[in-house]
Order: structure tokens, then C-alpha cells, then sequence
């Protein structure tokens, strides 16, 4: 993947959603009479599968160009953009010996900008695109955009040049800094908790020379070895239109899109095709166990199998079998070993399906004291089991329900990963029909449990390769893994002699078109409203899908914890879906199932919520199962000490974790302890943890969870006249409780006297040293007028084409990437800057950011490409931000939370225009600057110490076990 997706786990809030919208009052109805509390009752009978399998439909017309390009056009004009998708029938299966992790690498390279287009990010980003990405996996190579509907032409111009005019552009320099940014990306992944975890798999499943046995990301030595000549190979042997599938979806129709395709990619000429390396799936001629140590919190306990090509009739029932093993919240393994006999704190199931063949794996997270030989005798006998008497039709029906629901879900997005373009593309890559995913519902539509019995039974009946990984000291380079597998008989590929290559004859000049005028966006209407017990009801209607989302808000929070309870109002929320007073933890997750529903908690420094997405027809017993969960907890005093450790088990992976340990450590230092954000998180400090008792967590809940404290806020295929009798009935008679309300302690509480300071948190062995960089900000959330410091930060930090993110991964390479954020929270804001760069430049990497930051704006002010990308991006961008209802949800909760203006969105097109140059050098100049950041890093001293001596800052240092 060429961007960087990890996210930012320091002081969190609900990311920025955009929308904006009109407002209509409306009166709420009186409440029904004699209202039914939410308590379990026969549940109304969920709309069949058949019914919801009917929904998911994605027309589309396809055409071909002599060149042998393939194209997919599908029409949907809810919002005006365009997703653009474009996949290559080339992957990392298709490299050979000594060239691993070269289809990635080779996938960086087409955005470093081809022969007429210098840069591939500042026009498209200028003019509103999002989603803007590529990734590499083994059957294939992809690159998304979505872009507003004017901005098309200029998409497929960019697309078409790299396609057939690419090479010319492709330099020694570009490669050595492209093949850096990838060895970072290697090492970030790879200095995870269980981050080798796949290359044993991979190792102990296939034979070396297997075409899914290397890992896409590759070798530290091949990544060394790869030339120019090997790059003008793969491209002349594997990018040719011929081998490639383009889908526009969205705002555009084929009569409109031929021309358009056939002017751009028209005269690219056809290639070779794609060399076949086609191998299915190994069968092991006796089980295979590998023991791996490394830095783990607790035992892992992985069993795989190799299984079908994703077009074979056992593909579907495999998938389904699995999701019932151990991918469903109600799935076996969940029931057994974490809920009752709780030998793990967390278990999972699933089929990953490739063209060729699919890996079946079983994981399982050995809870702190249990014997994992124990844990591992059990997890034989429940498939055992399974395997003997196949899954029920209950636990058929729900898998099959959860899987359509989450499809329908995928509808909303015509571009970008996951969105109706892929799902066109990959039908046609892998299975020859666009609608395949159709071939996929139908059949699961009509699965027996004999069906799945029998898939799972010849599948998982096979040999086993079982991989334990056990806490310790980490033995083993992960540079060193995820090659050929012949490294200790055959020598390694020879780094790269970087010898000049001969030049090439470029193809003749093109203009870059004009961007045309976009349609501006119809937001929603707003529409509010209040139940009869005062919670007030927020709905924006939309019909792009038969869904509803819905979040139910409280003003709580993990700010509302004390330092001497500390976790209590996160394991208080998670108690939420563990039972209420009539309904089990497993009666709760199999009704979600049933209904498609998905009832989820959610903690963030200002705010509690639960979340519900569900099946318009299905709504009605998906919010009475919701206002039971909401109304109702147990606390359990059994269950809540199994989630309780579950919860502990949480904070050791955190700590476990690089990322982790640096976001534990922030909100104490720059908030202190007496401040409400001065806390470790949402989960809380093992310490205080223990002590919460389900009394304490019912006080808790009386106090935060209740009417007086509520917002309700819903989006999707729903009136205001149908929506409010349902949330009557779920809601509106619940009274507040006796017990006082909850109070936080003040938000304006004194911080610690702001200064510079430098935190190391030794991490042994890590190939990367974490950075994150922070201090608060003289405003709050609900400062107005901060749209210039949001522009000017986007200048420097927050997105790829940013000033430290073009130095720190384009232009040096020592980074896969790094971003900087202005958090929205209710008190103090802070500006964060965070990225995990190579240990040997963590030194530089720091003095780097202040060096970048200091300039800004003094030697260095917001230039005019700068400014027209981040004024002139983001009008035209807009339309992206409400494709999908979740994105106009949070817009809505961002709006309220902010003091916004329910038309705040629309206004902002004259806000950004009005902005120049020098309002946003006033703001990088106001709080853009490093003075009094705290630097935490977190790194192998006997690597760093050295390098962060040279900063002339005072280091402290910091246990990790202090944060626990």
C-alpha cells in the first residue's frame, strides 16, 4: 500500500466527518401509550435472507478498446464524484526468485509521476480527489481515486499516462527513495506485536517456489537487489491495457465514458499478457508445529490450513463455516474458551481467499495463567466437535445474514478500497463475470448445513501447520524473512549496482485537460425532534441505501474517570453488550445476527456512545435490542471479571505495542495528573482496573448512562414520521434515575507549566524508533475560526503531500509516513505530530520536524501551490465527504459538539475562498511552532541514546510498567 493508513492513537474523538445540511424543526408526537420497556420479548421475525440478498445490485455496462482494454461502467448519481478503479492482473505471486516485494515497490513507483505528469498527488489532490491510494497483493495491483464528476477527465489522463508513458520518468533516484519508504513500511509492520506472524504461516503452509509463499511486502535483501532494468521489465511484460480492468462508478455513464477512455488510453498499444503462475492449494503430509518467541504480551496459538481457489464451490460454505468457528461475535470458539470456560481473551476464525487458493486460519489468544497446552487440547476438541455434527441452521442463518449486511453497507461507496468498483473489478479478474459477487449471494442464500459440514470437514480435516508464539525476547529477523524461503542454501540477490541504464524514447507531449465545474452537493435535510422523556432526536434522511445508523450519545467519556478509577467508565461501557437482565451475552450477539444489526460501544475523552447500524426492515427490533442493552446491563459479577481480564489483556498488548506505550505516556505528560485528559486512555491503568466492582460499575452507569445526558442522532432510509413511534416504544419511557447525575471535574483545570521536553521509553530490538510529538493548544472545542490553522496544518502535516511527510518519506526515506493533528475535543486541544521512523535516523527525524516547523512560516510561507491545493482541494472535494451515511452522521455530531451551525458545511466553499497566504502563516506562525513539544519516543536506546544526545534537549526516561 502506498499511503499510510495506522492511525494516531493518542487522545481520540470521533474523526472529522463533513457534511452540511439544512435544518427543519419538527414537533415530537406524544408518547405512545403505556410504552413497553425495552426487555427481551419474542423478537419480531427479521426480514428473510432471500429479501436482503435481492438488495445488493450493481448494474453496470462494459465495453473494450482495440488495445484490449477492459471496462467496467456502473451509474450512481446519489452524490457527483467518480470513483475511478484500475486493476493490473499482476501481483507479487507473478515475481520471481530474488525480485520479491518488486510488484509493491513497482506500485510506489507509478506515483512518483510518469512522463507529462510530474507530480501524481498536487493535481489531483487541487482538484478534490480523495481515496487516492494503490496496494499490491498477490493476484493483482490496484490504484483508486474518487474524484468530483468535473474532475474526471483530469483522472484519466493521469491514469492513462502512467499506463502507457511511465518509464521515461522513472529515474535511479526515484527508486533508491521509493525503495526506502518501502523498507520503512516493512519495519513499521514488522515491529508490531505478532508482525512475523504471517511469514511463518506462509513458511510452514507452502513449498519454496510456491507463488503465494513469499510475502507481497518481500525481503530486505531482494527490496536491496531491485534495478532500473527490472523495472522497465515488469513494466513492458505486465502493464499493458491488455491485462488491465478500469471501472468508473458513480456520477457517469458509458455514452459519456467511451469517448472519454477511448481519447486517453486509445493509442496506448497492447503488451505481452500476464505469465501464468497459477498453483493451488498443499496438502501437508503431517501436521507442522513452529514455536516462535517474541515480544508478545501473552500466548498465541494459530492453526492453518491451505484451502480453495475463491471461484470453487466450497469457497462460500468454507467462509461461512468459518465466520460460525470463530468469526461471530456468537461464534463457538467465542462461547467456549473466552465466555465459559475463559482459557483466552480473544479467538478468531476466517478463510482468506485468494485466486488460486484460500489460507484457513484459527487463532487463539491464551488468557495470562492458563496452561496454553490446555487451551490448545480444547481448541482440537471444539472443531472436533464442529467438524462431527456441522453448525446449526441458526448459526447458518446468522453468518449468512451478518455477511449480505455488511455488503449492503459496501454499496454506499463507488470508489476507494472497498467500494462497488472493486467488487466489479475482482468478479471480473478472478471469475470472469463482473457479478460474481451475485454468483457468491446466491449461493450462500442457499447453504445447508450439510453444505458447510462438508466443506469444513474436507478442508480442515487435513494435516495442520500449528504456530505458537510465545512471550519473550523476539530471535528472529523479520528483515531477513518474507523472501523465497532458499536464503540459507542460495545466495541472496545482489544489491542493486545502480549502473547507468540507456535512455528511452518518450511518447510525444499531452496536455493536462481542464477541470470542469462540479454540481454542488444537496445535503440532507435536518430534521429534529424530541421524545417525550426530553432526549432529543436529530435525523438526516437518505434512500442511497435500505439502512439506518444511529448514535446514541452521552456527555461522559473517559474524562469522567478519576485517577483512582481510572478504566472504569470503559469497562462500564463494554459491560453494555455482555447481558442485560433478560437477555445473555450470546442471546444479545446471535439477535444481532439474526437482524444484519450491528450494536457497537464507543469511549472517547468527551463522549460515551453506542452505535447501531441496521436493516431499515429490520429496524424496528433492532432499536428494541439496542434500548435493552442501553437500559439494562446486569454487571455480572462472573462476566464482569471475564472482561475484565479481557480488558487487562488489552492494556498488555498496548504496552506490547510501540505505538502503544507512546500513547499511554502523552495524556499524562502534557495534562498532568490532576487535569481530566490526563489519563493513559480509554482502557485505563491495570492498577485501578481491578479494583471496579459491578456495584461501582451500576453507581456508574445510573450517574452517566441516562436520559438528561442524551442525543440521539440518526442517518439512512428512514422518515421522521416511522422513526419516532419506534424510538418511543425503545426509549421513551425510560425515567431518569434516582441517582445524582455524574459531574466531571473542570475542563479549564491548570495544566503543567508548558516547557520542551524529551521522553525516552526503551523498547529492546525495534527496528523503528516511534515518535509522537505534542503539546496543547491555547483553545478549545468550541473555538471559532479556526479554519485557516486547520488549512495551514494540512500544509505541514496532516496529508501526503504535506511538508514533513514530502521530506521525511519522499524525499529522505525514512519513513513510511507521518502526520500531524489538531485534536476537536471539548477542553484543550492539541496539536500532535506522530510517525515511526528507522532507529538509525531518530535523531535526524526530530531535528528534522523542528527544523520544518520553525520555517513555517518564517523562511518559508504558505506558497501558491500550496494554497490552491488546500483552498481550492477542499471545495472541490466536498462531495466526497457525504457519500456515505456514516460520514454525514459524524458531520452532524461533529457540528453539535464543535457549536457549529447545521449549514456549516456549506458556507465553508466562502470560508476557504476568503483565505489567503497570510492568514495562514498567521496561524502556523500562532501554533504551528515546536516551542515546548514533548518528544516521546520510543526506541531500542543502545541505538538511539547516542543519535537523541546531539539534540541538546534534557532526557528523561520512562519505565513502560509505569503506565500499566
Amino acid at each position: 500500500m502506498r499511503r499510510m493508513t495506522s492511525k494516531l492513537a493518542t487522545i481520540s474523538l470521533l474523526p472529522l466527518a463533513l457534511a452540511a445540511c439544512q435544518t427543519m424543526e419538527q414537533t415530537a408526537p406524544m408518547a405512545a401509550a403505556d410504552p413497553a420497556p425495552a426487555q427481551a420479548a419474542d423478537m419480531a421475525e427479521p426480514a428473510p435472507l432471500s429479501a436482503l440478498t435481492s438488495e445488493v445490485n450493481i448494474p453496470y455496462e462494459r465495453f473494450e478498446l482495440d488495445n484490449g482494454l477492459t471496462v467496467l461502467v456502473h451509474t450512481d448519481r446519489k452524490t457527483p464524484l467518480v470513483g475511478v478503479t484500475t486493476y493490473y492482473r499482476v501481483g507479487s505471486k507473478h515475481e520471481p526468485r530474488g525480485l520479491t516485494g518488486f510488484a509493491h515497490l513497482f506500485e510506489h513507483l507509478m506515483f512518483g509521476g510518469s512522463e507529462n505528469v510530474e507530480n501524481f498527488d498536487i493535481p489531483l489532490e487541487a482538484a478534490g480527489s480523495t481515496s487516492t491510494n494503490g496496494s499490491t497483493w498477490y493476484d493483482r495491483t490496484n490504484y483508486v481515486e474518487t474524484v468530483p464528476t468535473g474532475a474526471l477527465d483530469l483522472a484519466l489522463f493521469m491514469e492513462s499516462d502512467r499506463m502507457g508513458y511511465l518509464l521515461g520518468a522513472v529515474t535511479q533516484e526515484k527508486l533508491d527513495k521509493q525503495r526506502d519508504v518501502v523498507k520503512n513500511e516493512k519495519r513499521q509492520g514488522d515491529n508490531q506485536p505478532y508482525g512475523l506472524t504471517f511469514y511463518a504461516l506462509a513458511d510452514g503452509l507452502l513449498p519454496v517456489g510456491h507463488p503465494y509463499r513469499h510475502s507481497t511486502i518481500g525481503s530486505m535483501a531482494d527490496l536491496s537487489a531491485a534495478s532500473i532494468p527490472d523495472v522497465r521489465k515488469w513494466f513492458m511484460d505486465n502493464y499493458g491495457p491488455n491485462n488491465v480492468v478500469l471501472v468508473l462508478a458513480g456520477d457517469i455513464d458509458v455514452e459519456t465514458a467511451r469517448p472519454m477512455v477511448e481519447r486517453w488510453f486509445g493509442a496506448i498499444p497492447r503488451g505481452p499478457e500476464v505469465v501464468d503462475v497459477s498453483a493451488g492449494p498443499v496438502t501437508l503430509d503431517a501436521p507442522v508445529r513452529r514455536v516462535m518467541v517474541d515480544q508478545v504480551p501473552a500466548t498465541r496459538i494459530v492453526r492453518a490450513w491451505t484451502g480453495p481457489a475463491l471461484t470453487d464451490p466450497d469457497a462460500v460454505p468454507l467462509a461461512i463455516g468459518m465466520n460460525v468457528l470463530g468469526g461471530l461475535a456468537s461464534s463457538r470458539l467465542d462461547n467456549i474458551l473466552v465466555r465459559d470456560e475463559q482459557l483466552a481473551t480473544s479467538v478468531s476464525a476466517y478463510s482468506l481467499q485468494f485466486e488460486d487458493l484460500s489460507m484457513l486460519i484459527v487463532s487463539v489468544d491464551v488468557k495470562p495463567g492458563v496452561d496454553a497446552d490446555k487451551a490448545e487440547a480444547r481448541l482440537g476438541e471444539i472443531m472436533g466437535d464442529y467438524l462431527a455434527g456441522g453448525p446449526t441452521q441458526g448459526e447458518l442463518a446468522r453468518s449468512a445474514t451478518q455477511t449480505v449486511a455488511g455488503q449492503i453497507s459496501g454499496l454506499e461507496r463507488v470508489g476507494g478500497f472497498g467500494g462497488k468498483g472493486m467488487i466489479l473489478a475482482e468478479g471480473l479478474l478472478y471469475a470472469g463475470n463482473p457479478g460474481h459477487y451475485r454468483v457468491e449471494l446466491d449461493r450462500m442464500a442457499g447453504l445447508t448445513p450439510a453444505d458447510v459440514q462438508g466443506a469444513m470437514q474436507r478442508w480442515t480435516s487435513r494435516p495442520s501447520f500449528t504456530l505458537v508464539i510465545e512471550p519473550g525476547e523476539r530471535t528472529e529477523d523479520g528483515g531477513s524473512m518474507g523472501g523465497w524461503g532458499d536464503e540459507d542454501t542460495v545466495a541472496a540477490a545482489e544489491p542493486d549496482a545502480k549502473l547507468p541504464a540507456p535512455p528511452l524514447e518518450t511518447g510525444p507531449p499531452r496536455e493536462f485537460p481542464p477541470l470542469k465545474d462540479t454540481p454542488p452537493v444537496t445535503f440532507p435535510t435536518i430534521e429534529r425532534a424530541t421524545l417525550s422523556n426530553g432526549i432529543p432526536v436529530t435525523l438526516a434522511r437518505r434512500t442511497a441505501v435500505p439502512q439506518v445508523s444511529m448514535l446514541l450519545e452521552f456527555d461522559a467519556g473517559y474524562s469522567a474517570d478519576t485517577r483512582q478509577t481510572s478504566g472504569a467508565q470503559g469497562l462500564m461501557v463494554a459491560m453494555l453488550e455482555e447481558g442485560t437482565t433478560s437477555r445473555s451475552t450470546v442471546e444479545i450477539a446471535e439477535e444481532q445476527e439474526l437482524l444484519g444489526a450491528n450494536i457497537s460501544t464507543g469511549l472517547s475523552v468527551d463522549t460515551t456512545s453506542v452505535g447501531l447500524t441496521a436493516l431499515t426492515a429490520n429496524l424496528a427490533p433492532s432499536l428494541m435490542l439496542m434500548a435493552d442493552v442501553v437500559r439494562n446491563p446486569a454487571f455480572d459479577a462472573n462476566v464482569t471479571q471475564r472482561v475484565r481480564d479481557q480488558r487487562l489483556a488489552a492494556i498488555d498488548q498496548q504496552l506490547a505495542s510501540p505505538t502503544g506505550l507512546a500513547s499511554l505516556a502523552a495524556g499524562p505528560l502534557i495534562f498532568g495528573d490532576d487535569h481530566p485528559y490526563g489519563s493513559v486512555g480509554a482502557l485505563g491503568r491495570a492498577t485501578t482496573l481491578g479494583l471496579v466492582t459491578p456495584d461501582a460499575l451500576s453507581s456508574l452507569h445510573a450517574a452517566w448512562i441516562r436520559p438528561s445526558k442524551a442525543q440521539i442522532t440518526v442517518v439512512g432510509d428512514v422518515t421522521m414520521e416511522e422513526l419516532l413511534p419506534q424510538l418511543e416504544m425503545a426509549f421513551g419511557d425510560w425515567a431518569e434515575p434516582a441517582a445524582a447525575a455524574g459531574q466531571k471535574a473542570p475542563l479549564d483545570t491548570a495544566l503543567p507549566d508548558a516547557r520542551p521536553r524529551l521522553v525516552v521509553i526503551d523498547r529492546p530490538n525495534s527496528p523503528q524508533s516511534v515518535l509522537l510529538l505534542a503539546r496543547a493548544l491555547p483553545l478549545t472545542g468550541t473555538s471559532q475560526g479556526t479554519e485557516a490553522l486547520e488549512l495551514a496544518n494540512e500544509v505541514i502535516g496532516s496529508g501526503f503531500l504535506s511538508r514533513l511527510n514530502s521530506n521525511l518519506r519522499e524525499d529522505k526515506g525514512w519513513t513510511y509516513g507521518i502526520r500531524s493533528t489538531i485534536t476537536s475535543n471539548a477542553g484543550p486541544r492539541l496539536l500532535t505530530v506522530f510517525t515511526p521512523v528507522q532507529s538509525d535516523r531518530t535523531g535526524d527525524s526530530i531535528q528534522l520536524i523542528f527544523e520544518e516547523m520553525t520555517a513555517f512560516p518564517a523562511a518559508r510561507g504558505v506558497d501558491d501551490v500550496e494554497l490552491q491545493r488546500v483552498t481550492q482541494g477542499n471545495i472541490r472535494n466536498l462531495p466526497n465527504r457525504f457519500e456515505t451515511n456514516g460520514q454525514v452522521l459524524g458531520a452532524i455530531v461533529q457540528n453539535r459538539r464543535l457549536g457549529r451551525p447545521d449549514n456549516y458545511y456549506a458556507t465553508l466553499p466562502s470560508i476557504y475562498a476568503g483565505l489567503g497566504a497570510p492568514q495562514l502563516n498567521a496561524a502556523a506562525a500562532q501554533y504551528l511552532q515546536p516551542d515546548n513539544l514533548v518528544v516521546i519516543v520510543v526506541g531500542d536506546r543502545k541505538v538511539i541514546d547516542s543519535q537523541l544526545e546531539g539534540l541538546d534537549m534534557e532526557i528523561e526516561y520512562l519505565d513502560a510498567a509505569s503506565l500499566r
